[in-house]
């Protein structure tokens, strides 16, 4: 067995203002890096914020992994998920987690399987993926609606995932439940641990709450922040090193 620390990176999305939605996530991915994380990563779509008729209408807010905006999220000394838009099949937009590792260099991309309501509209659904390895951890890869899906998180797990990263946006109604039961439920149904990152505040149509945490592979609750606002949540988590 061995420790892991890993961070999620809790914010309130500036709308449609990539680099400035950098800025925060960079300062708190340096944080993370001060804290001893191997890995830190952010919530659903935020370098865009949740703006669906924005990222629509302009396509100067979708980024591929080489945008010279994302380099501030680069070469930082420790993995780095970050959540956007980027092209898809046909030039259609899709919502893509790109990993860079310690040295800058993309190690995974994953475009999220399972579209959300009106997100149906704007986007096209990726199809697989979803996991890197980095010292001897495996990490699944899932945003928001995906975690929903049990197969998403038991694909990864099959493969040697031992940590689920979640990058989402669950809002103040009726998001809190679903945030205390969904991602628990994906601990215990794979024996990996699950690690929340969620927006906090204003996120288009809805107000985040907060709550980033994580579970172990039982389900209990190890450690949560709460929706007062931005926050770095670091955790250790024990695992067993598979590469």
């Amino acid at each position: 067995m061995g420790q892991v620390r890993v961070a999620a990176a809790q914010f309130e999305c500036a709308p449609g203002d990539v680099e400035a939605n950098v800025r925060q996530l960079a300062a708190l991915a340096q944080e993370a890096r001060e804290a001893g994380a191997a890995v830190v990563f952010g919530p659903e779509l935020c370098l865009t914020g949740y703006e669906l008729d924005m990222i629509s209408a302009d396509h100067r807010l979708w980024t591929a992994p080489d945008d010279a905006r994302l380099a501030p999220l680069r070469g930082l000394g420790l993995a780095v998920a970050v959540n956007g838009v980027a092209a898809g099949p046909a030039d259609r937009p899709q919502i893509v987690s790109s990993v860079y590792g310690p040295d800058g260099a993309v190690v995974a991309t994953y475009a999220k399987e399972h579209l959300y309501e009106n997100e149906q509209e704007v986007f096209t659904a990726g199809s697989g993926g979803g996991r890197f390895w980095l010292d001897g951890v495996g990490y699944s890869l899932a945003i928001c609606f995906d975690n929903h899906f049990p197969e998403v998180s038991a694909r990864n797990a099959a493969l040697g995932c031992q940590v689920h990263l979640a990058s989402s946006l669950y809002g103040t109604e009726g998001g809190r439940e679903e945030r205390r039961t969904v991602h628990p439920a994906i601990a215990k149904a794979t024996g990996m641990h699950v690690v929340l990152a969620n927006h906090v505040g204003t996120a288009g149509p809805w107000t985040g709450c907060g709550g980033s945490a994580a579970w172990a592979p039982d389900g209990a609750v190890v450690t949560e922040v709460d929706e007062s606002g931005p926050q770095l949540l670091v955790v250790d988590l024990e695992v067993e090193m598979s590469r």
